[in-house]
């Protein structure tokens, strides 16, 4: 390993102002726009929800897809404080930054997404909560994760600010908060998938199963590990920095692991169910489920054998495998194979605004990366040219 590879975090630099930063500040604006007229005139003045579709992209784009592509912080702790492999710690803050980022953005997509939004307490307040309800569960849990992320990720501000005697307590109570930043995620991950299962037939039998909960679980620790593949290449080409091949070998490989545990799981699944005959119907949803799978099993073509997990554009591309995989698994499950045996004659397609509110949403983690990642301790430090 070479010197930087070694080195403590440390600012990247340069100026905030550029070509991504200005786009994702427009797209921004385009978003608050367009929230304003959803906060004053209702939920049907931008989204094409109705009574058949109550949940469109706000709730399964932001949040069911949004938290799982944010599972890299809890994958990784999984790996460096559960496991012990202190060798992915230089990972673990990048990491971290994103999930602190794609969760606290679902928590807001939630409260975009509520009728009544100005009753948003209600969720917190003991005389309204329900323990027996998955929603509530998640909620919670949610809530719960976003403020043990801001703490684990909260070192990083006070080295900036150069408060280490308030680190070095922290530092005691750390522990406390990482085992909670891997239990919480756990929880409600599986909890997501539950949501289908309570669902009933509204949902196509390719993801109605009561393993739900197991195959989503399952596919978050995955896709966390996707977006690492993923970030890290990107992190590196746009600040012009070595990718930590090092690291994103050996961690590819234990992705590869886990993913073939998840497909076990879903092939044996779906063959004890009898639901295969369902795949092979001549239908939008049978071709959707198949483009998941085979996402999902492109990675083994991608970086299968040794020699290929050191070429850092397989590592990239497997990454975008797992990660439209995922995303698939989420959107199949909630919009693609909903309602298909209701016979009411409800539909949906996500409206412009729905769409550009979304796009918004991601554009403030871009942004937000670009800035903490230029003025704050995340990175490895490393003497390379910025882009």
């Amino acid at each position: 390993m070479t010197s930087a590879q070694h080195a403590a975090p440390a600012p990247i630099g340069g100026s905030l102002v550029n070509a991504a930063t200005v786009v994702c500040g427009v797209l921004i604006a385009i978003m608050a726009t367009l929230l304003l007229v959803r906060f004053i005139f209702g939920l049907g003045a931008v989204a094409n929800v109705n009574d058949g579709y109550s949940w469109g992209i706000w709730v399964v784009v932001d949040v069911m897809i949004g938290s799982a592509l944010a599972c890299g912080g809890f994958s990784v702790a999984l790996l460096v404080y559960i496991f012990n492999k202190g060798e992915y710690h230089p990972l673990v803050r990048p990491a971290l930054l994103g999930s602190l980022f794609g969760y606290t953005l679902a928590g807001g997509g939630i409260f975009i997404d509520l009728g009544r939004w100005w009753n948003f307490w209600h969720i917190f307040w003991p005389s309204y909560s329900n323990p027996n309800s998955v929603m509530f569960e998640v909620a919670v849990c949610v809530t719960a994760y976003i403020l043990v992320m801001w703490i684990e990720f909260s070192p990083v501000f006070l080295e900036k600010l150069g408060m280490k005697d308030v680190k070095q307590k922290l530092n005691k109570w750390l522990f406390f908060f990482i085992a909670l930043g891997v239990l919480l995620p756990m929880m409600h991950q599986s909890s997501l998938g539950t949501m289908l299962v309570v669902m009933g037939s509204q949902v196509n039998p390719l993801w109605q199963t009561p393993a739900v909960p197991l195959i989503y679980l399952l596919t978050a620790i995955v896709i966390g590990y996707g977006v690492v593949l993923f970030e890290s290449c990107v992190a590196a080409a746009a600040y012009r920095r070595s990718i930590e091949m090092h690291l994103l070998n050996p961690l590819s490989k234990i992705m590869l692991g886990v993913l073939a545990v998840y497909l076990l799981v879903r092939v044996g699944d779906l063959t004890v169910r009898g639901a295969w005959p369902a795949a092979f119907e001549f239908s939008g949803v049978a071709l959707s489920f198949w483009v998941e799978n085979l996402a999902f099993a492109a990675p083994f073509l991608l970086i299968g054998n040794v020699e290929s997990r050191r070429n850092p554009a397989r590592l990239f591309l497997a990454g975008i495998a797992i990660m439209i995989g995922g995303i698939l698994l989420r959107l199949n499950g909630f919009l693609i194979g909903y309602g298909h045996l209701t016979g009411s004659g409800w539909s949906y397609f996500p409206s412009l605004g729905e769409v550009m509110v979304t796009v918004g949403m991601f554009a403030i983690e871009v942004m937000g990366y670009i800035i903490i990642t230029r003025r704050f301790p995340v990175l490895p430090r490393e003497d390379a040219q910025t882009h």
